[in-house]
């Protein structure tokens, strides 16, 4: 049985298995510091062993999993030190980026995103994931907007660290960011780029002080 993947379906399966890796890592299902153990996962996934060892090569190389001394495969944990460093990234790409983005954005995607916000917002209990799902669509939209891939990768490289760290919080607001994710959108929709960098700039130094109270 040929090990490597040289058939488009082959191909098409290690994708699929890399991003429900990538989706059970970010929601925490796949815990920082969980053993990975291939055999287990591709059973669980209904996958062999090819696309499996593909999807968790990629994520190794893309540093959220990691091997220890022995040669044990792990999910990284990310410590609080991990967890600034990627925010101040964060801080100091994110506001450029909305800036950037504001005279691209298009008014049906803004509304899209101001219906999500308004959904969360009159929700008394919303569903956590229906609030990261705004919060990726949100931010991932910005960030291609800025219509610089390079500062768009990086952003996206980041998110994830911090994801990962916020999602693990013993204590998560129900409704995060809700009025300051209102300020960036309304900002955009003025085409107010120094007005959506400044909102941006105020959600992140929010999030910021909201974990290191919560930590």
């Amino acid at each position: 049985m040929d090990d490597g993947l040289n058939e488009v379906g082959d191909s098409s399966l290690a994708d699929e298995t890399y991003r429900s890796l990538l989706a059970d890592i970010l929601s925490a299902r796949l815990a920082g510091g969980s053993v990975v153990q291939q055999r287990r996962l591709a059973t669980k996934h209904a996958v062999s062993r090819s696309p499996m060892r593909h999807a968790l090569g990629r994520l190794e190389g893309e540093g959220l999993l990691v091997r220890n001394e022995k040669g044990v495969l792990s999910v990284r944990v990310i410590s609080l030190k991990d967890y600034l460093d990627s925010l101040t990234m964060r801080m100091l790409l994110e506001p450029t980026a909305a800036a950037l983005a504001s005279p691209h954005v298009s008014r049906l995607e803004l509304d899209a995103l101001t219906r999500m916000l308004d959904e969360i917002e009159d929700d008394p209990e919303p569903d956590p994931e229906v609030v990261w799902a705004f919060d990726d669509a949100l931010h991932n939209y910005i960030a291609s907007e800025s219509r610089n891939p390079f500062m768009a990768t990086t952003i996206a490289e980041m998110r994830r660290y911090t994801t990962i760290f916020e999602r693990q919080l013993p204590v998560v607001r129900a409704k995060p960011g809700v009025r300051e994710h209102r300020a960036i959108l309304l900002a955009l929709a003025s085409s107010d780029a120094e007005a959506a960098r400044q909102a941006m700039t105020d959600h992140l130094e929010v999030v910021r002080q909201g974990v290191l109270a919560n930590y």
